[in-house]
């Protein structure tokens, strides 16, 4: 059976098509993400595989634009919060069937890859307790961390969307696991090639495996949560269809979910390669950490984006939404990692290869900054 699900961006429509980021600003994250579902699928049992074939994700024929957000350290933070000490910023995107340009970030338009950034059935009683049991004692040896290490149960903002005893919604706003991170039921993982045409295999864990999908994007790149909201985050329709087959998480050993990720993927033959290695932005040195590695490569990138004229914040918007290609080159040659950031050269309006001259420095302006001008 072929299945046609409406879905609200993750914010629930808080982020508007405007020129400042005061909604990123004061966005509420205890109302998010906003999904549909939980859709039970007849015949599942637990122990069996969900199958989701993906056949297509668009936006609202009435809603063709995105967003992509930079958020505020104190409220949602990101790859580089601490870094930057992030301010609210964002670009608003016009989506025109397959590709994508902003009037925030000018200069550059690429085909987008559009896919569900959170998709997963419910966990069993005793998994949920197992995720607030481990998650809670993490953010326990973490207390002060900024941004949080993790986040637990919250009662503020929790919507069920179904009509239950009250006792029972009390019971699931109290327990409920936060949807922020994606977990062995599959979630909010930002695979940006679970597009129309891939397959997903889920493992079931309670009676009809309840399917929720949400968090839509248009773009983005391999590591979508650069800027936390760092996909091109769009409300749109997802179509899927599913089968089971039964006993397969024995038959296939299956802990988390698989994939066949989409044949569909944009044709940019050529890339520019950015290279980090297990070294901070203070100079410290890391043992094999990828991580490390990954932010290295990024800031490297940004650097390489603002001798082109891209503002700091520009480049780090881009650099989340375009189809960035991100691969570990080497975790064997102590004491770096070595992680690679490729952008396609394809997506900008200008050549931005190396020159022996230098690079040609454009004014593109400025993304949407808070209305009193922080940045």
């Amino acid at each position: 059976m072929i299945i046609d699900v409406d879905n609200q961006d993750w914010t629930g429509g808080q982020i508007g098509n405007n020129d400042n980021s005061d909604d990123v600003k004061n966005i509420d994250l205890t109302k998010v993400h906003n999904l549909s579902g939980p859709i039970a699928v007849e015949g599942a049992e637990p122990g069996d595989c969900l199958v989701v074939d993906i056949l297509d994700v668009t936006p609202f024929e009435k809603m063709p634009w995105g967003f992509t957000g930079i958020f505020e350290l104190e409220n949602g933070g990101g790859l580089f919060a601490r870094e930057f000490r992030s301010r609210a910023c964002k670009a608003i995107w016009d989506l025109n069937g397959v590709y994508a340009s902003s009037r925030h970030i000018p200069g550059v338009r690429f085909a987008g890859v559009s896919h569900p950034g959170l998709i997963g059935t419910a966990p069993s009683p005793e998994l949920l307790a197992t995720w607030n049991e481990r998650e809670c004692g993490l953010i326990a040896a973490h207390a002060t961390s900024v941004p949080p290490v993790a986040f637990p149960p919250e009662p503020i903002g929790a919507w069920v969307g179904q009509d239950l005893p009250n006792q029972t919604l009390e019971k699931i706003k109290k327990e409920g696991a936060r949807t922020i991170p994606g977990r062995e039921h599959g979630g909010n993982c930002d695979i940006k090639n679970l597009s129309k045409g891939s397959r997903c295999y889920f493992p079931v864990f309670v009676k009809g495996a309840n399917l929720s999908v949400g968090d839509l994007h248009f773009s983005q790149g391999d590591v979508r949560t650069m800027s936390f909201c760092g996909a091109i985050e769009m409300a749109g329709i997802i179509t899927f269809n599913t089968s089971i087959i039964k006993g397969g998480v024995e038959k296939f050993g299956l802990k988390q979910p698989i994939f066949l990720p989409s044949p569909v993927d944009p044709m940019y033959s050529q890339k520019l390669v950015f290279e980090g290695l297990s070294v901070d932005i203070n100079g410290k040195q890391y043992y094999m950490d990828a991580t490390v590695a990954y932010k290295q490569a990024a800031l490297n990138a940004i650097a390489y984006l603002q001798k082109l004229g891209y503002t700091r914040e520009q480049a780090y918007l881009l650099l989340s939404a375009a189809p960035i290609e991100s691969h570990v080159g080497a975790i064997v040659d102590s004491p770096n990692a070595c992680v690679t950031l490729a952008i396609p050269t394809g997506i900008f309006e200008h050549d931005i290869l190396p020159k022996p001259e230098g690079l040609t420095k454009v004014n593109y302006g400025q993304c949407a900054i808070r209305s009193d001008g922080l940045l």
